[in-house]
């Protein structure tokens, strides 16, 4: 495996530890930690800073039909997930996207974004954020654009380049409104991004940007 350059930010990771991100942040996180042991060890050290704070707290007592509906549920979820998992799935089908990838990529109902990218939504957030997959056929490109809402990438199959640099599988990449950029896929092979989208893009270029009335239409369906 190629080593990973691009990470999240130490904010974002102890935001996850704590549990309080966003469901589609947590699944770019938990997409990138699969392929990178740096960012494993980052989240068990400060999973253990939080074991150390819990214990210095005073349990609050529980009523045993509270304990009891408690173990209940962590019954449920465990089987729920132990299902999950097990489902037949692609083997490059990252653990934490089986629930919404159940046959493969390739079973997914792709739409053609343009000549070069075409995009399967997989969930909105309850935030309104917008969880997909990007898939750019090699060599293709994205229009010149910006964004009107936060943004966060993993790179799951082949890699990009951008005007900041080149990227690839595991890399894990934030864009806010500050940044504009022309994403364009490595010659070799397909690229495959889980991308999560907090508002939609804004073209910058002379004729495309006639289009960002439409587009922000259509991120609201």
């Amino acid at each position: 495996m190629e080593k990973i350059s691009n990470h999240p930010e130490e904010e974002l990771m102890a935001a996850y530890s704590a549990g309080s991100l966003p469901l589609s942040q947590a699944l770019c996180i938990s997409a990138h930690l699969e392929r990178c042991p740096q960012c494993v060890r980052k989240l068990q050290r400060l999973n253990h800073v939080g074991s150390e704070l819990m214990q210095q707290l005073t349990p609050a007592a529980a009523s045993s039909e509270l304990r009891d509906k408690l173990f209940a549920r962590l019954d449920s979820l465990t089987e729920d997930s132990a299902q999950k998992i097990d489902h037949e799935t692609g083997a490059n089908v990252p653990k934490c996207l089986q629930q919404f990838v159940r046959d493969g990529y390739d079973k997914l109902r792709w739409k053609r974004v343009s000549a070069d990218i075409q995009s399967a939504e997989l969930c909105r957030d309850s935030n309104g954020a917008r969880v997909e997959l990007l898939k750019i056929r090699p060599g293709g490109s994205a229009v010149t654009h910006t964004h009107l809402g936060d943004e966060y990438t993993v790179i799951l199959e082949g890699g990009f380049s951008d005007e900041s640099g080149l990227y690839g599988e595991g890399d894990f990449l934030f864009r806010d409104n500050s940044d504009e950029h022309t994403p364009v896929a490595t010659q070799h092979r397909e690229c495959l991004c889980l991308a999560v989208t907090e508002g939609p893009i804004q073209f910058t270029g002379v004729f495309s940007r006639l289009l960002n009335p439409f587009v922000r239409r259509n991120f609201a369906l």
